[in-house]
Order: structure tokens, then sequence, then C-alpha cells
């Protein structure tokens, strides 16, 4: 009980937030479509008065101009009526889309700034359900529900109050019609509370499982693994099918019982207005206004049912976006300490790191100190902990003990976002995105006009290539990079970094991926690049450090050796020299 309680209490907080932030914000829309609410309301309301009155008054034959104006009365009103109803649902989908799109561009904000244990911990897939799914299950809610549910509830009162001044049974037998209905509607609903938060649950493991496989599709076929996948997806398709049944057994539960309880009330109304009209207290007009407002009352409790319908929808998704938003980054923006122009110098203090709290260590009681402008060259085997060490300084992760400074500023005073402009890295693995090669390679900066990506573009040797775009820096570039090159999407990796000028360079097996031809093609760049940079090379070949000033060779996260690299080949005794009498080019990998 307590428990449910604690639960309930959480989740109100959870829509008061959102209201709070997302709805409530938007003031102006919301005034508006108050102001409009109430005049369809009082529309509403107004028009069977006057049908009671063109009834009676043509049972009386009375006048025809009476009657003439009344007619032209209820065709006014109506016609109103609509507008105002169009204009109502106007204001009521620009709200829902508006709040709706700020709430994804916060999760998709959100999302971008949590850390690499999170991104590991969550599948692509799921994420876009959370930031698509779930907030699209929330765009009714977001549609001025509590105007909406606050609009319907006058509707309701003003039709009581309007049968009690009629007569006082009539609206007292509706009144307890509206007390049954919303008692049996509030029954059926906490029923299918749980069948639509585990649907919503399930849906989200389905997309995230899709989103992952198609993800890695030429890795599923290549390695035969296609079988495997659709079974999968069969079952995860097995398992939503009960309870997606179950979840709309419960709403045809809930649809049958309003029809029901919409019967009822039109039962009681025909057998109190009989009895009215027996007794002479009734006339013709208000027997069919009491009817009217009798068959007007199921629209606001239908609308006030489907609203609570929306709600319990969005309940599992408000509760999975508003943990999503509560998850804290485990890797905090520092007070903003900035790094200074030029080449940086790179110092590691005693340095030790585990992916895993109480996880073997991945790097351990690492020291380092390179000069600005040096070049370390960083070898080990594959695990050894060579793209770790890469991954903190940039800070995707941050150390268990230690600390990391760049020219002698410690990283977790400086803000994440000009620590990554000071640093960047390139890697075997290009990231294209769709769009064109402008924004391929300035990455959206404004600031980088086209005559400086022209100029890095022929640096690089890509001149032929830039020359055959059909439409220049405009040429749209597919996702993935599937029109270019291994060789060439490379080279664009490089581009970026000349043209974001960081004062860190870390190249992890960056040319590794280049036929020789390629390869030797960026050599003088990369020698350019590295001119005012400190640059750490990680590679497996020992021929890519040959540029390097220092060496080190990691082994189980450990420094095994590490020294100047003249010094290190010129020393028999020295592990790296070792290497380079035998020629084992490939021996670390």
């Amino acid at each position: 009980m307590r428990t449910s309680k604690i639960r309930r209490t959480k989740s109100l907080s959870h829509y008061r937030e959102m209201l709070g932030k997302y709805v409530f914000a938007q003031r102006k829309l919301l005034i508006w479509l108050a102001v409009l609410l109430l005049g369809s309301i009082t529309l509403q309301l107004v028009n069977p008065q006057i049908i009671r009155y063109f009834i009676d008054t043509a049972q009386g034959q009375g006048s025809l101009r009476a009657l003439y104006y009344a007619a032209a009365l209820f065709i006014g009103f109506s016609v109103v009526q609509q507008v105002v109803s169009v204009c109502a649902a106007y204001f009521s989908e620009n709200l829902g889309w508006t709040t709706t799109n700020r709430l994804r561009a916060d999760l998709v904000e959100h999302c971008l700034s949590l850390d690499m244990s999170f991104h590991k911990s969550n599948t692509s897939g799921t994420l876009i359900e959370r930031v698509d799914g779930d907030v699209n299950a929330l765009a009714n809610f977001f549609s001025s529900f509590m105007i909406h549910l606050l609009g319907n509830l006058l509707l309701m009162l003003g039709i009581l109050l309007l049968l009690f001044r009629e007569n006082i049974w009539i609206g007292a037998v509706m009144t307890l019609f509206v007390v049954f209905a919303f008692f049996a509607i509030q029954r059926i609903r906490k029923y299918n509370v749980p069948l639509w938060k585990k649907w919503r649950a399930q849906n989200a493991e389905l997309y995230g499982f899709i989103g992952e496989h198609l993800e890695g599709t030429e890795d599923t076929r290549a390695n035969g693994a296609a079988g495997y996948v659709m079974n999968r997806f069969y079952d995860l398709a097995r398992r939503m099918l009960p309870v997606r049944i179950r979840a709309f057994m419960g709403f045809g539960m809930t649809w049958g019982t309003t029809i029901l309880v919409f019967a009822l009330g039109n039962a009681a109304a025909f057998i109190v207005c009989a009895w009215l009209w027996k007794r002479g207290e009734l006339t013709i007009g208000s027997a069919y206004l009491i009817f009217y407002y009798t068959e007007l009352l199921a629209k606001p409790i239908e609308k006030i049912r489907t609203q609570l319908e929306d709600l319990q929808k969005a309940d599992a998704s408000l509760i999975r976006i508003s943990e999503l938003l509560s998850t804290k980054t485990m890797i905090a923006d520092g007070p903003g300490a900035p790094l200074p122009p030029g080449p940086l110098s790179v110092r590691f203090n005693r340095l030790t790191f585990s992916y895993e709290e109480d996880g073997e260590p991945t790097l351990c009681d690492i020291e380092l100190a390179l000069k600005p402008g040096q070049t370390l060259g960083l070898l080990g085997r594959t695990g050894s902990g060579k793209s770790t060490l890469a991954r903190l300084l940039l800070r995707f992760y941050d150390p268990q003990t230690g600390s990391i400074e760049l020219s002698g500023v410690d990283i977790r005073n400086c803000k994440l976002h000009e620590l990554r402009s000071g640093v960047a890295m390139v890697t075997q693995n290009i990231e294209i995105m769709e769009g064109t090669v402008r924004d391929n390679l300035s990455l959206y900066d404004d600031t980088i006009d086209d005559e400086e990506i022209v100029a890095v573009l022929k640096k690089l040797g890509l001149t032929e290539w830039y020359a055959s775009l059909p439409e220049g820096l405009d040429t749209v570039l597919s996702s993935g990079g599937g029109s270019l090159s291994a060789g060439e999407a490379q080279l664009l990796a490089f581009a970026r970094v000349f043209l974001s000028d960081p004062g860190l360079v870390i190249l992890d097996e960056a040319s590794s991926r280049l036929d020789p031809l390629t390869e030797n093609r960026i050599e003088a760049a990369i020698s350019s690049l590295l001119e005012e940079r400190t640059c750490i090379m990680i590679a497996h070949r020992l021929s890519t450090v040959q540029r390097a000033d220092q060496i080190m060779i990691l082994e189980n996260g450990r420094i095994v050796e590490y020294g100047a690299r003249a010094a290190l080949a010129g020393n028999p005794e020295s592990r790296f020299s070792r290497m380079l009498t035998v020629g084992l080019e490939e021996v670390l990998a």
C-alpha cells in the first residue's frame, strides 16, 4: 500500500514537472486556448435553449417572425461554434507540436551529454524509441491536456446546473448518472494502466533490437547470423502479442462500458421525462432540452474518458522520459579552466582506470610526460589499454585515481566542449553523416569559410576528388559514406582535424585502412599537421611510429617500456630495439 502511494506521488510529481516546464511555459497559447474553449462551452449550452424556445413557440402557434429569428440565431450560433472549435483544435495541436518538439530536443541534448558508460549500456534503438516513440505517446497529453480536461469538466458542470434549473429530479438523476459513469470508467482504467506500461516497455525492447541489428546488418550477413536475428525478432514479437491483445481488450472493455453507461443515462432521462410529462411539469420543448443535454453530457464524459485513456498510455512513457532526463552523467563539466593556444603538453600522474567499478584495472599506475610539439608512439597488443588512454584524454571516462594535465591544466577543470575542441582524435572508424561535404568537414561550424575548406582538401591531395563533386561543397554525402572509398573517408577525417586546429592530436591507427599509395599521399600532410601540435600515435605497426619522439609500450594496462625513440632504438636491450631488429611489423596486433 505504501509502495503504491509512493509510486503515485512520484508519478504526479513527473506530471507537474512536465506540465510546468513544457506546457505552462506556452502562456499565450494557453490563454488563447482557454478563451476559445470557454466560448465553445457557452455556445454549446446556449444553442439548445434556442431550440427549446423554437419548439414551444411553434407549438403555441405564435408569430412566424419569432420562429425566423430563433432559426437565424440557431444557425448563426452553430456556425460560430464550428469556427471556434476549429480554432481551438489548431491552437491545441500547435501547443502539442511545440511542446513535444522541445521535449525531443531536450532529450537528444541530454543523451549527447551523458558519458560513454551510459551509451554502452543503452542501444541506439532503445534511445530512439525513448526520444521518438515515448514522446509521441505524450503528444495528446501535451495537447493542452489540463485545459481540455478543465473545459470538459466545466461543460459537464454547466449542463448539470441547467438540468437542475429545469427540474430538481432530472438534475439529481443525471448527477447520479455522472458519478456512476466516472466510477465505472475509473475502475476499468486501473485495470488497463499496468498493461499499457508493459506494452511500452516491450515496444522499446523490440525497436532497440531492430535498430541495433539494422546498424550492424553487414556483419550479420557476413557471419551468417540472419537466422539468429530473425529467431530473436520472432521471439520478441511472440512475447509482445499477448500483451498487445490484453491491452486492447482493456481498451474494448473501456469502450463497451462507456456505451452501456450512456445507454443507461438515456434510459434514465427518458423515464424521468415521461414521469414529469404525466404530471404536467414539462413542455415538449423542455423534454427536448433535457434529451439534448443528456446527449451532450455524454460528450464531456467521453472526452474525459479518452483523455484518461491517453493519460494511462502516456504514464509509462512519462516515467521513462523522466527517468532518462534525471539520469546524471558521471562526467561532470568543469568550472571552465582555459587551455592555452598552440601545442599542448601532456602529463599523466599515476593514473589508474577500470571500466567496472570493482573490476580489474584497464590502465594501472600510468606516468607520462610529453612536451608541447612532441609526438608519442603508443604500442601494445589489442586490449593493452591504448585506446582507453585516448578516451581518457577526451574525458569520455574519468580515472579512478590520478589525473591528466594538458599544459598544466587538470582536464577535469575544463569545460567539456572546450577540452574536445582542443583535443582531436582520428580513428579507424570514420563517421560520415548524411549531409553536404561542407557540413561533414566543418561539423556545422559557420565560422569556417569555404576557402579554408578547399585549401585543406588541396593540402591533403584531394583536389581531383573535390573537382569531381557535382555540386562542390554542397554535394550531399550518404550516411556512413557509402559513396566514398575507405581512403577518401580517412582523408576527410584528417581534413576535420586541420579545420578544428586542436593543440593535441590523437591518431588511433588512423592510417590502417589506407592503401600504400594513399598512405604515402598523406605523409606530408601529417607532417604539416604535427609541426605545431602535440601528437599521440596509437599503432600496431612499427612503421607508423617512425616519426615519434618518444615510445611507450603497454602490456595489460601497464607501461613495460617508455623513453625517447632514438634512445630505445639504439639500445639493443630494449624491447622496441628487438622489435625493429627482427622486423616484427605486426607482432603487437
